[in-house]
């Protein structure tokens, strides 16, 4: 399969376009009460592309008890007047899936490449994350075109640095190509006290050109700190909820292929997001 093909399987014809919006309504009345934080004084505070993240599965009721339980700094994006924003992540892997396999079985050097778009400023940047030490998640970025964001080519000479700089062999001889597109709602929230961030994802879908899924009724929180747990940790633990193992990429993956060995995220499958995933409504 060609670039072009893989991109024309995993992309709509119609183009860039936002996540559906049936559960982003919840959280407008909850981030109403919070202070706002504009983008750069985001950045300056909590700029963690070296951090550990914390990723749970919050029913969607719960998220406002949640919200409720931050430190009373804490403060939500805005740009113009907006709280939640649109995001499309378009994911590459190997004909053989290789990036997913070495996340199916834990390596030491696993990887991801992506283009991450900013739909609502149409902005759009290619990320290589790989892991660091103790446990950490490295992001390393280029701004890339638009109209690229189902292609790597573009970008290869620095995925393949990245990559190689990462301990990842042979990394100049990988052929990467689109394999899903993760489309979602996103609100940020800084915790200034321990500089450290907490993303609220709702309406995330997953479409890999076959039969694309939509999770309804749960948001993907995530927490990214230092070494030590932030005051979000602390309050998702006094609300009962704990850390699951899910990858936008390989835990969508293995939902939408359930032939796909998945025996690391077969609780977090089973339990939580088999039950909320369902066909999207037509557009």
């Amino acid at each position: 399969m060609t670039a072009a093909t893989a991109a024309a399987a995993v992309l709509p014809a119609r183009g860039l376009a936002a996540a559906p919006r049936p559960d982003r309504a919840a959280l407008a009345e909850p981030l109403a009460r919070l202070g706002t934080v504009g983008l750069d004084a985001l950045v300056a505070t909590a700029a963690l592309q070296t951090r550990v993240d914390r990723k749970y599965l919050v029913p969607l009721d719960a998220v406002e008890a949640l919200l409720r339980g931050l430190p009373t700094d804490a403060r939500v994006l805005r740009i113009g007047d907006l709280r939640v924003f649109d995001y499309e992540s378009v994911y590459f892997d190997t004909p053989d899936l290789l990036a997913y396999r070495l996340a199916a079985h834990r390596r030491r050097q696993r990887f991801k490449v992506r283009t991450r778009t900013y739909v609502d400023s149409a902005a759009c940047w290619l990320e290589v994350k790989t892991r660091g030490s103790r446990g950490t998640t490295v992001k390393e970025r280029v701004e890339h075109a638009l109209e690229h964001r189902a292609d790597v080519a573009p970008g290869r000479a620095f995925v393949c640095a990245t990559l190689t700089a990462r301990g990842v062999v042979g990394a100049d001889d990988l052929v990467l190509a689109p394999v899903l597109v993760t489309r979602y709602a996103r609100a940020t929230l800084l915790l200034p006290g321990t500089a450290s961030r907490l993303t609220v994802d709702v309406d995330l879908t997953w479409d890999d050109g076959r039969t694309p899924l939509h999770l309804r009724r749960l948001a993907v929180v995530e927490t990214k700190s230092g070494s030590t747990a932030s005051a979000a940790d602390r309050a998702l633990w006094s609300l009962g909820h704990r850390p699951v193992r899910i990858s936008k990429y390989a835990t969508g993956l293995a939902t939408l292929r359930r032939e796909l060995p998945a025996t690391r995220w077969s609780r977090t499958l089973h339990r939580h997001l088999l039950p909320h995933a369902t066909p999207p409504d037509p557009r």
